[in-house]
């Protein structure tokens, strides 16, 4: 079998760099570098990217070694057909750790053609370090790095107003792009940059927020050898992903005319104000997910496409959706819908194997953001209480019971959660636990139990739930 690289896959194609890429991880090269792969290929984006490895240890030796070139493997369901297809990236030009060699990350500050910095360094990663006390080492955080960069472009490059980059982060975390500007400011005050360092950050560099959307599982090691025979070649970096794919991206429109995704039919949407597809992915996606964990857990499901090919999980989810969750929503009734099928279709994903319990991590914190917001907004609007979602909220309850049919549910949460449920359940009293539950102000920022009818719904709720699990039983 070949080895990867770019004379045995024969593909010479040379672009110059104008993305740095903080992150190397799947996510990243599964989702941003094939789009830029596509751009290429059908926009003449006529660009390359260089990957920084944004903490010490990493794979960039990898990529190295195979001249940046890697595949991603397309497996899902779209418009209810099994889709496969597969696709060489060759858009990645190399790969650097700023750890080996500093003076070499901040040389890729000269680069006239640089554009765009793109970044995905987790949740965590858009975060001040204090004992970053100067730049004459590298800093250990990302937007210390970033702020060390742009530095230098800024003094190599005399303040050039055309040399500012565009910032488009991807980590998943609200504002994403002004909470990465505050903290490079932060670090320029903290630094004792200069007054016309920060002018210069502001006013010509523009930084996006964003909202990104793949499912991306990653390298498939189960089955790593039957896919390289298959490719011919000794690719250690194979990605696997779903189909779908969503990028919002809140910018102005000389951003949109620099970075042309309309040009090359991707699923890439460039906004004002992004807040409607966020409130889009987190009630329908996330929500959905929440809520149908502990229904399908406690009706002896385990994954998400055994839960929605089940008949009675499947039609709950589906109700859930389109009757309680999109009547909450503000976008085209068009749009949502399309978005809630594709959901569905990507819960189906014969080749993805999403444990439910995987999902039910936090799920106390998760009700409150992905489906409370629902509940509530379901609430105002139908001046009725939305019933599937508060079943959901009843089988959250009794899943926080840690049993389900005689058997231990390994619960995930923080202590203080956990502890609670097992305070609470102690005496057995299922109305008495719905009532704790709901006025918990520490889970909700909010008294539920003063919801008009609310807590009666769900101890109703809970009532039923248990009636069909002893039947179960019996049966």
């Amino acid at each position: 079998m070949k080895q990867l690289n770019r004379q045995t896959a024969n593909t010479t194609s040379s672009y110059p760099v104008k993305v740095l890429q903080f992150g190397e991880g799947n996510f990243l090269r599964g989702f941003v570098d094939w789009i830029i792969d596509i751009l290429n290929e059908k926009a003449n984006f006529n660009g390359s990217v260089k990957i920084i490895q944004p903490i010490e240890r990493g794979i960039v030796h990898l990529l190295n070694q195979q001249d940046g070139l890697y595949h991603v493997l397309l497996n899902g369901i779209q418009s209810g057909k099994e889709t496969q297809e597969t696709r060489l990236i060759t858009c990645v030009s190399g790969a650097i750790n700023p750890y080996d060699d500093y003076s070499e990350f901040l040389k890729l500050a000269e680069n006239p053609d640089l554009e765009f910095i793109i970044s995905n360094t987790t949740e965590a990663g858009i975060c001040f370090e204090e004992a970053d006390t100067s730049m004459d080492t590298l800093p250990s955080s990302f937007p210390g790095k970033l702020a060390a960069l742009l530095y230098h472009r800024f003094k190599h490059f005399n303040g050039a107003a055309d040399k500012g980059l565009t910032m488009i982060p991807c980590e998943l975390i609200e504002k994403n792009g002004a909470e990465l500007l505050q903290t490079v400011l932060k670090f320029a005050r903290h630094w004792g940059l200069s007054v016309e360092f920060t002018s210069w950050i502001r006013q010509s560099n523009i930084f996006c927020n964003t909202l990104v959307d793949r499912i991306v599982p990653g390298f498939p090691k189960d089955n790593i050898k039957e896919i390289q025979e298959e490719l011919g070649f000794e690719d250690n970096l194979v990605v696997k992903a779903e189909p779908f794919h969503l990028w919002v991206i809140e910018a102005p429109r000389s951003v949109q005319q620099a970075f042309p995704t309309d040009k090359a039919g991707l699923q890439v949407k460039f906004a004002p104000d992004l807040t409607p597809y966020r409130s889009r992915k987190v009630r329908i996606l996330n929500g959905a997910h929440t809520a149908l964990v502990p229904v399908a857990y406690l009706h002896g499901l385990r994954t998400v496409r055994e839960a929605v090919e089940d008949e009675q999980t499947g039609t709950f989810i589906r109700e859930a959706i389109f009757q309680e969750i999109i009547p909450t929503l503000d976008l085209p009734a068009e749009e949502l819908e399309q978005f809630a099928n594709d959901v569905i279709e990507r819960f189906q994903n014969p080749f993805i194997h999403h444990e439910l319990i995987s999902i039910a991590l936090n799920s106390i914190s998760k009700y409150k953001v992905r489906v409370l917001p629902s509940v509530l907004e379901y609430k105002k609007r139908k001046k009725a209480l939305p019933e599937r979602l508060l079943t959901s909220l009843a089988a959250l309850i009794l899943f926080y019971k840690g049993e389900e049919n005689g058997e231990k549910i390994p619960l995930n949460d923080t202590a203080e959660v956990l502890h609670f449920f097992e305070e609470a359940w102690k005496n057995n009293d299922a109305a008495a636990v719905v009532d704790a539950t709901l006025a918990n102000t520490d889970f909700w920022d909010t008294d539920l139990t003063k919801v008009e009818g609310l807590a009666n719904m769900v101890k109703g709720k809970v009532a039923q739930l248990q009636q069909e699990e002893k039947q179960e039983k019996i049966a």
